[in-house]
């Protein structure tokens, strides 16, 4: 076994699974039975293990598409809503049959964006979520392409997948692909493109080298598998992209082989409510805060004060989710205000004893606790250029 950072792989009990519709369906849309197949057998092998699995697939509007025989690609919300409703039930199908016989119960689960950014329906979520697995059941998610529109869409699986890791606290996310990693170059284009084996961070040149989307039948691609690992990371779960074209890559991957790319995370884990903060909340304003605020919240891990704030965008309510944004411009944290932005209007810039004065009230003494306050990784503060 390797002596890599990965020796931490075998320990993941809890892990989350996402295939992507390059893998399960060909250029008509057609789903390839022997390959999902073969996929169920490695997850079953898991699960034999006594790991708790959740299965997040593409690949409902491809098969809808082969269903329906549509050549190309809907352009039309309701019509790739239409492809979906039919490629979702055929998807649901063929897992069944393939889990049955292996005496593994599955159970469908469709997600909106509000159901991760809403408080209520993202608690409800993740408790439907354990009950499943404590019943040793495989959800198998998906959006609900069925019901969503623009506003509420993930756009694609691998941020869903990254966020359904955050939100059950997984210990592992998988990517499963039809290429071996993360490359210099995309493979499928460039032949001299190399395998990176390991991302301790994503910088502004692994983003570059993510390029475009994948396929015609794919919403996603390596460029927002690197968008996903970002969300993971900063959560504190280790993201692993494989090639699901080699039986048993999962079991390999779970033994802490080198295979495919490891993407290390963050050495702190965020608490729950922290990574709802910071990945699945909707964000409803920005507070732009001095150096010496932004320091005290990266270094020093403490609450945002009114005297540090200097700038205030958007409208909205006490409780609302707020980005925090440092002098260079950049999103150094989110958090939840403890005021309104009328209210951080009259109190930015002034300091804490003044604000029952000015507000006639005073309800906290910081605008942001550090316990609702995320910072978010990779960024630092910055003086002004």
């Amino acid at each position: 076994m390797s002596t890599s950072r990965r020796e931490i792989l075998p320990r993941a009990r809890r892990v989350v699974v996402k295939i992507g519709t390059r893998l399960l369906c060909n250029k008509k849309g057609h789903l390839n039975l022997k390959r999902m197949e073969n996929i169920v057998n490695d997850l079953a092998y898991l699960w034999q293990e006594d790991r708790e699995l959740v299965l997040v697939s593409s690949g409902a509007i491809g098969a809808g598409m082969g269903r329906l025989g549509l050549t190309e690609v809907p352009q039309t919300l309701p019509e790739k809503q239409a492809a979906a409703a039919v490629g979702q039930g055929i998807l649901m199908h063929l897992y069944e049959s393939f889990f049955s016989p292996q005496g593994i119960l599955v159970a469908q689960v469709l997600l909106t964006r509000d159901d991760i950014k809403i408080r209520e329906r993202y608690l409800n979520a993740r408790h439907t979520f354990q009950t499943l697995l404590r019943h040793r059941v495989i959800p198998i998610v998906n959006e609900n392409d069925t019901i969503a529109v623009e506003e509420i869409r993930f756009g694609d699986n691998d941020t869903l997948a990254a966020l359904v890791a955050c939100l059950i606290n997984a210990d592992l996310l998988v990517f499963l692909t039809d290429l071996e990693g993360f490359y210099t170059a995309d493979p499928h284009k460039d032949e001299s493109g190399e395998l990176i084996p390991e991302i301790a961070e994503i910088t502004p040149e692994i983003e570059n080298l993510a390029g475009g989307k994948g396929s015609a039948f794919a919403t996603g691609g390596m460029e927002t598998k690197i968008q996903a690992a970002k969300i993971a990371m900063g959560a504190g779960i280790p993201l692993v992209i494989g090639s699901g074209m080699h039986a048993r890559v999962l079991a390999r991957i779970l033994a802490g082989e080198e295979v495919g790319t490891f993407f290390v995370p963050r050495a702190d884990r965020l608490q729950a409510r922290k990574r709802w903060i910071a990945f699945g909340s909707s964000v409803q304003g920005r507070v732009h805060v001095d150096l010496g605020a932004a320091n005290a919240l990266i270094k020093k891990g403490k609450s945002l004060l009114s005297r540090g704030i200097t700038k205030v965008e958007a409208s909205f309510e006490a409780g609302a989710v707020v980005s925090v944004i440092n002098p260079g411009g950049k999103e150094i944290a989110r958090g939840i205000s403890n005021y309104s932005s009328e209210a951080l209007n009259l109190i930015k810039g002034r300091g804490t004893w003044e604000i029952k004065a000015i507000l006639g009230y005073k309800d906290y003494d910081e605008v942001i606790h550090r316990d609702n306050l995320t910072v978010i990784t990779g960024c630092g503060a910055t003086s002004k250029n």
